[in-house]
């Protein structure tokens, strides 16, 4: 199906006539009426009533209108995606993120962006509420908890499962911990958002008020205690890579509880000509997740 066909028939439809449609697309009205007639041979039916004057839309016509443009619109957004791929990526990209996973994750990849792309511009927002990215103006959002029901279109990036975690020192002195009942032989560090720590037991999802000397309102103030010692934290995988991997925390098991998964998640508000600089974060995030 040739594309051109397709656009002189969704022309057609909109002005009234195939004169108007040659006119509007810059044809000849001898050319534009070779692709009406050329489409309708090739979808074998016929698509429009003409008359000298005006055309008007079969039955067929009228069903097939809504999947001409569909066809116009795909061909138009691929063509732009590719010709902003071959050009690089440019122009302002606004992103909101969570203020610890921001600050450790997505703020170099929006370095390296900008790096292999000097024509973009970058603009972050750390924030751990959730942001109406719709009414704020911004291209994207990076989440941690599930997307609530909305228009929002969601991408899954990766998992991020919970890690209930102590530094080694801290766990060299403090009791047993093997079950969630030991649990309250141990000082339990808390986000102030979070007094309760979910815990999956059974197949099912069980909320533990957990206690402490210590709490904090933010990811990056809980981490530290954790690190020096004040006891247990219940993080994302994400925002302690660093530290598992480097052994100044120590992820702990339970025999018969674990903490249930998250995920890390793009949110932009539609699918339909997504900007080739909101198409590239999300892939380098993407990857940089893929390799922690």
């Amino acid at each position: 199906m040739d594309t051109d066909s397709v656009a002189v028939f969704v022309a057609a439809s909109a002005v009234g006539s195939l004169a108007g449609a040659s006119r509007q697309l810059g044809l000849t009205p001898m050319a534009a009426s070779r692709h009406l007639a050329a489409l309708e041979r090739s979808l074998g039916t016929r698509l429009m009533h003409r008359t000298t004057r005006a055309v008007t839309l079969t039955a067929e016509g009228e069903e097939f209108l809504p999947l001409a443009r569909t066809i116009l619109d795909a061909v138009g957004e691929a063509s732009s995606t590719l010709a902003a791929a071959a050009q690089g990526v440019s122009g302002l990209l606004r992103v909101t993120t969570p203020g610890a996973f921001g600050r450790r994750i997505v703020l170099p990849v929006a370095e390296r962006l900008m790096n292999a792309n000097p024509k973009l511009r970058v603009e972050l927002e750390f924030d751990d509420k959730v942001t109406d990215i719709a009414t704020a103006g911004m291209d994207l959002a990076i989440r941690i908890a599930p997307p609530n029901a909305s228009e929002l279109i969601g991408q899954e990036l990766a998992p991020n499962p919970r890690v209930l975690c102590a530094s080694p020192d801290y766990l060299k002195h403090a009791p047993p911990l093997r079950t969630l009942k030991d649990l309250e032989l141990h000082a339990c560090i808390r986000l102030t958002s979070m007094p309760m720590w979910p815990f999956l037991v059974d197949g099912h999802q069980r909320q533990l008020r957990v206690d402490g000397r210590f709490s904090c309102n933010s990811v990056e103030g809980v981490r530290a205690a954790c690190i020096q010692g004040l006891g247990l934290a219940m993080m994302t995988q994400w925002d302690v890579v660093e530290e598992t991997s480097g052994g100044s925390l120590i992820p702990v098991l339970l025999e018969e509880a674990a903490p249930p998964s998250l995920s890390v998640w793009a949110l932009y508000p539609t699918r339909k000509y997504v900007p080739q600089r909101v198409r590239a974060f999300i892939s380098e995030l993407k990857f940089v997740l893929e390799r922690p």
